[in-house]
């Protein structure tokens, strides 16, 4: 009896520091994420499309690996945003690229709430 008890405990104690990592992760992701999307709407703000777009890839790729421990609907509006974002610096229009940027930052921002930070 005593072993597994012991067991069930080890299971338990290791369910909940991933559960803390995957959560600090997540949130390491987001604040990444955001940093990239402010460069990218100073950049788009100073019409340079070219880094807004890097920029906003970058914020994409931190989203995305923020989606993946505990999904989040903020996250999947973030992600399509930053799409947008993409789209329309590729096009060369820094005006539309810079809004929808500025709409990832209101659903990451969000989503950083919703996990308590």
């Amino acid at each position: 009896m005593k072993p597994i008890i012991i067991a069930v405990t080890l299971v338990t104690t290791l369910a909940l520091a991933y559960s803390g990592f995957a959560q600090a992760q997540q949130a390491d992701h987001l604040k990444q994420a955001r940093e990239h999307v402010n460069a990218a709407v100073m950049q788009g703000e100073k019409g340079d499309t070219k880094t807004l777009v890097q920029h906003a890839e970058t914020a994409l790729e931190h989203v995305k690996m923020a989606q993946t421990p505990k999904p989040l609907a903020d996250l999947a509006k973030a992600i399509k945003s930053l799409e947008a974002a993409i789209r329309q610096g590729t096009a060369g229009d820094a005006t539309k690229a810079t809004e929808h940027a500025k709409e990832s930052v209101e659903y990451i921002d969000a989503a950083t709430a919703a996990l308590g930070g």
